[in-house]
């Protein structure tokens, strides 16, 4: 492990992944809770489009990433709230199209695109000192504000109409968390890719589900399961030379199934 810590690249993806990993995990518990957990595959492939409009014009992809990931997800939110159409067909509709367009435009850019292949398939191992210190700032960013309103977080996640007639302000309150998650979506699509993001937020909730009954104790076993993935996921792909993103993902599923096999023996016991 010492040896890992020496290596710059290591130090970069472990920095970030510390930030990044019990985000996705804390905001993966509302996810499921809430029933949303399309939701992150449609923004984590909407941004594409991000991705492909900034190679064209010739800036960071991140941003570009950013900018389309939030915009969809102000999106989903708008027709979801204000139209007829059920839930998972707008994020289908938003999805498609965002991919779509994605596709289009990065078949009029010529040649081998090395960042388009990063933000499908991640590379960790890959990000920049600047990567790094946007995620770090914008995970602390979302962490401290879902602290300061967990308790609104969680009461309109359980009942929306529960936490309007306590005075909660549910609509501004859903806003927030929609542009909460798309940017902390879209930071996940750096570390993992657009293919393997939502499994890193879904995962270790669905696993922390298992052997929990309150949502506080469900909320730290989400995390700590989420950083246990990911430096376990880590460890192997460094060590068998493996693709990190899918190594931390499986390593996810892993602990998934060992702690299912657990309350399945604790539960026949």
């Amino acid at each position: 492990m010492l040896e890992l810590l020496q290596l710059e690249f290591m130090q970069r993806a472990l920095i970030a992944g510390i930030f990044l990993a019990p985000l996705l995990a804390l905001l993966g518990s509302f996810v499921t809770l809430r029933k949303m957990s399309f939701f992150a595959d449609g923004i984590a492939h909407a941004s594409l489009l991000g991705v492909a409009v900034s190679i064209l014009v010739g800036v960071a992809p991140f941003g570009g990433a950013l900018v389309i990931g939030v915009f969809f997800g102000v999106l989903i939110f708008l027709l979801e709230r204000y139209t007829s159409i059920a839930s998972d067909a707008v994020i289908g509709i938003i999805f498609t199209t965002g991919l779509a367009l994605g596709i289009i435009l990065i078949s009029l850019q010529p040649g081998y695109q090395p960042d388009l292949i990063s933000f499908l398939f991640g590379n960790i191992l890959a990000i920049t000192w600047s990567n790094v210190w946007i995620i770090s700032v914008l995970s602390v960013g979302i962490l401290s504000t879902i602290t300061l309103m967990f308790k609104k977080f969680t009461l309109t996640s359980l009942s929306e109409e529960l936490a309007w007639t306590s005075g909660i302000p549910t609509t501004y309150v859903n806003l927030l968390f929609y542009v909460l998650l798309s940017v902390a979506v879209v930071l996940g699509v750096k570390l993992l890719g657009i293919v393997l993001v939502s499994a890193l937020l879904i995962t270790p909730p669905v696993t922390a589900k298992l052997i929990t009954s309150s949502f506080r104790s469900y909320v730290v076993c989400s995390v700590a399961f989420s950083l246990i993935a990911f430096i376990g996921g880590l460890i192997v792909s460094y060590y068998f030379d493996l693709p990190s993103g899918a190594s931390i993902v499986v390593s996810a599923s892993g602990v998934f199934m060992l702690v299912l096999i657990y309350t399945k023996m604790f539960n026949d016991a």
